[in-house]
């Protein structure tokens, strides 16, 4: 099966709903007029990134008319949103939907939610606790949002859950710019395990990350699509708005995986058995540091008492 997937990599208005939500209809529409057949849109590209205390105010509950409107959008084609969800118990997510034939077919949660730096995410939103893969009217599909893959697990999971392609929604912004280098750190490093985690797993990575400026922090876009040999197959410009279109031809995973059957091989019940070991050692560890400093204390007791 072959798809035409599109990435909107836009300059989303921080904390404005109506406006995003403009955004997200022109680029709807253009995705249509292409010919797509799967759009991604940015990590809460629905919102702005920098949120901090007005997360409530933009969060989305299950009955939320923006959702409505999404869901109705994707009767044109499916996508993926970047938005605020609100949960029953009013927790708030950074959270990734994939919104297809007029439903909500499958949200991640985002799971590692970086506090280091410039990044106040686990200050704000609450972390997602699962990966799941799930399915499509394209095959088996994974969402991470942004900070996940730089944690090897979760693409790990979501390889060995079946999935073909990881559709990752970004707001990475500009870090460790050096005068001799095209691009700054993170491009560079982001654009490594994308070809990395591709190659070795694989599948597909389509990488949509946003541009624009939020508090005199730079995105620095460069969206791309990476195909399972570790080849770039589309690229978007870098630090400005663009639309990327290429066609994926699924049938590669399983000729790349035919050639190189890791996934085959992967022993799982060796990984859980030795997670399970390194779970638990710290906690003997700490047990037979206590018992040795009670030992200390009664020995300490006795000479006293001598």
């Amino acid at each position: 099966m072959s798809i035409r997937i599109a990435i909107a990599q836009i300059n989303p208005k921080l904390g404005d709903l109506d406006a995003n939500m403009r955004l997200y209809k022109e680029n709807i529409r253009r995705a249509t007029k292409e010919a797509a057949d799967l759009l991604l849109f940015p990590e809460l590209s629905l919102t702005g990134y920098y949120l901090r205390d007005t997360v409530p105010n933009v969060a989305l509950t299950l009955n939320a008319a923006e959702r409505k409107t999404l869901k109705e959008l994707s009767r044109e084609l499916p996508f993926v949103a970047g938005l605020v969800e609100e949960s029953a118990d009013h927790r708030f997510f950074n959270a990734a939907v994939y919104f297809e034939k007029g439903e909500i077919r499958h949200t991640h949660r985002k799971v590692y939610l970086p506090t280091y730096g410039m990044f106040d995410e686990q200050r704000y939103f609450a972390a997602g606790d699962r990966i799941r893969v799930f399915d499509s009217k394209f095959g088996r599909l994974a969402l991470l949002v942004c900070e996940d893959l730089w944690h090897p697990s979760t693409i790990y999971l979501a390889a060995l859950d079946g999935a073909l392609a990881v559709l990752c929604p970004s707001a990475s912004p500009l870090r460790g710019i050096v005068d001799a280098q095209a691009q700054d750190d993170n491009a560079r490093y982001w654009e490594m395990i994308n070809r990395t985690y591709a190659e070795t797993y694989s599948l597909f990575m389509v990488y949509g990350n946003r541009c624009g400026f939020e508090d005199g922090v730079g995105f620095w876009g460069g969206s791309e699509i990476v195909d399972p040999f570790g080849q770039r197959i589309a690229k978007a410009k870098y630090y400005e708005e663009d639309f990327l279109v290429a066609d994926i031809a699924l049938e590669s995973v399983r000729r790349k995986r035919t050639m190189s059957p890791l996934l085959r091989d992967e022993d799982i019940d060796l990984t859980i058995n030795e997670l399970m070991r390194i779970r638990e050692r710290p906690a003997a560890h700490f047990v037979q540091k206590l018992k040795g400093s009670k030992v200390q204390r009664f020995k300490a007791s006795k000479k006293r008492k001598r």
